[in-house]
């Protein structure tokens, strides 16, 4: 799509609102504590994404619906694949940029779409609807309408569909209303079998978890060893300790950072939740203090005694995993309500397994990263499935 390609052009190397594109990666980098490398490498995906929203919306579309009814194939009974409404709100979070790149789809599909953008993170959201509206996507189509939260929820009642991202208790608020797709933590995992030597994917399993400075959903936060969990977690806990300390905007910096304030308080937390767990990292603090109102939230590795410790469901905003032993035993329990689950074993029976669990939304093996993503493939299912549907349309002329 023309106007698309346009809009990624002007997102990605154009200058929109008054900011050319690297004074918009240093904005989000100075403002959210995201390493400017990371959101650099978001801008390009974001643009990759723009770019074949609708190409990448059209690959959850049944095949035999139709997208309009004058397609003459509907004269045999065919379907339209028509949309649930007309209005779709984001209720956006800011923890990384790319989060925006779903809503892409519903605005190719044809929905007029209002963002309400984190106060963390707002330029990004705002950079991307000035970049439509440049190319040629109506004001009536697109708005980005920063608000309180009291005024967000009216948002999302008004709308026919709605995004909300947020923890747990925004899933369990959202869980009945059927038109709203509440986004959670993601609690994505990693299982390694005794068929498959871990040393030969450590470097996979290091980027899973600290890639994206460990803030994304896609993040690996547990990592399950069938036999002893020991000697990965030393191992993983010996090349996280390696990533240096930085300010977000040093082109060297890997991992995130926070008002100081911010930082105590999850380390706090931390220390509570990994109580009676055996700290390969982090045990000490994980704050590392940059002097200016700031600071670093270093890795963390922490040995659970089993796979159905409660801190395996526990997830933070930076590089923080739990090591735990699985038993055959254990089934796969320990394994659902996860995002990505990437699986290191050459157990295709076990493999086939955890395709068909309902509640694990994505299965990867051998060496992809967790936080592998293209257009085109879905995330959380396809969008689509949320915001379409077939409707049959026979003897229209």
């Amino acid at each position: 799509d023309a106007l698309l390609e346009a809009a990624a052009e002007e997102f990605a190397t154009g200058t929109v609102g008054g900011l050319g594109v690297r004074e918009y990666e240093y904005l989000v980098s100075r403002t959210s504590g995201t390493p400017l490398t990371v959101v650099r490498h978001a801008t390009r995906g974001t643009a990759r994404f723009l770019g074949r929203a609708r190409a990448s919306a059209e690959q959850g579309r049944p095949r035999g619906t139709v997208r309009d009814r004058r397609d003459p194939s509907l004269g045999a009974g065919h379907a339209v694949w028509a949309r649930r409404g007309e209005v779709f709100a984001v209720n956006a979070s800011g923890n990384h940029p790319g989060v925006h790149r779903p809503w892409l789809e519903a605005l190719a599909l044809g929905y007029r779409v209002a963002v309400r953008p984190s106060r963390r993170e707002p330029f990004t959201p705002h950079r991307l609807v000035g970049a439509l509206h440049r190319a040629g996507i109506g004001q009536d189509r697109l708005a980005l309408l920063p608000t309180d939260h009291r005024t967000a929820q009216t948002l999302i009642r008004g709308a026919d569909r709605a995004v909300v991202y947020g923890g747990d208790e925004v899933v369990a608020r959202y869980a009945h209303d059927a038109r709203v797709l509440p986004q959670g933590p993601g609690r994505t995992k990693i299982l390694v079998t005794a068929d498959t030597d871990w040393r030969e994917h450590l470097d996979t399993i290091v980027a899973s978890v600290a890639d994206e400075a460990g803030t994304a959903c896609v993040n690996a936060t547990a990592v399950l060893v069938e036999g002893d969990p020991a000697p990965l977690a030393e191992a993983l806990a010996a090349r996280l300790s390696r990533l240096p300390g930085l300010p977000p905007q040093d082109t060297r910096a890997v991992l995130p950072v926070y008002p100081l304030d911010r930082a105590r308080a999850l380390d706090s937390y931390l220390r509570s939740v990994a109580a009676g767990t055996r700290a390969w990292l982090g045990g000490d603090g994980v704050v590392d203090d940059l002097g200016d109102g700031s600071a670093v939230l270093r890795p963390a590795v922490h040995q659970v005694a089993d796979a159905g410790a409660p801190q395996v469901g526990t997830e933070l905003p930076f590089p923080c995993v739990w090591v735990a032993p699985w038993r055959r035993s254990d089934g796969i329990a320990p394994l659902r309500g996860t995002l990505v689950l990437s699986v290191l074993s050459r157990d295709r029976a076990l493999l086939d397994t955890l395709v068909a669990e309902p509640s694990i939304a994505n299965v990867y093996t051998g060496d992809h990263p967790t936080y592998w993503m293209a257009p085109g493939v879905p995330h959380d299912g396809y969008l689509s499935d949320f915001l379409m549907r077939g409707k049959a349309v026979v003897g229209i002329e």
